[in-house]
């Protein structure tokens, strides 16, 4: 399993040994021990550059997935050796503004992000219907807790 990270950001330094933990712990979780990943950490005006040329929406956001297998079925896993299952931005300060709303930490904030990307990288789709929002949540909840020794 192969965990790269990349921080293109200032604002402040990240444990990247902390984000690998909970990276292979999320791929672990869901049985996809061959995949590869990318994650790409940035500032609120690379993210909102990233979110309007590839999803047409002019702001910034806090986490955006770019899956290298279309067509992945939430819950399959695939039989190769080895695979770059995509790349995974999150914006830093959105991290840090809603861990600070939530009540959380920010590397709880960071973990929920990373497994909300991770999942929509095997096909999970909260936009797609309420079912699937749903579906995807209480998956998103059954991970963040099964991780939570790992943060």
């Amino acid at each position: 399993m192969k965990i790269l990270i990349k921080d293109r950001q200032r604002r402040r330094p990240l444990n990247k040994n902390r984000v690998i933990r909970v990276s292979r712990g999320t791929l672990s979780f869901l049985n996809q021990h061959k995949a590869e990943l990318s994650i790409l950490f940035v500032g609120d005006r690379e993210m909102t550059r990233l979110n309007s040329e590839y999803r047409g929406v002019h702001k910034s956001t806090d986490v955006l997935s770019f899956p290298q297998i279309s067509g992945f079925t939430p819950g399959s896993s695939l039989l190769t050796p080895h695979f770059v299952l995509g790349d995974i931005v999150i914006s830093v300060p959105k991290a840090e503004s809603q861990a600070k709303a939530s009540g959380r930490g920010f590397y709880d904030e960071v973990r929920r992000l990373l497994i909300h990307g991770i999942l929509h990288l095997l096909g999970y789709d909260h936009e797609k219907s309420a079912y699937s929002a749903t579906v995807m949540k209480k998956k998103e909840q059954e991970i963040f807790h099964a991780t939570q020794e790992m943060d």
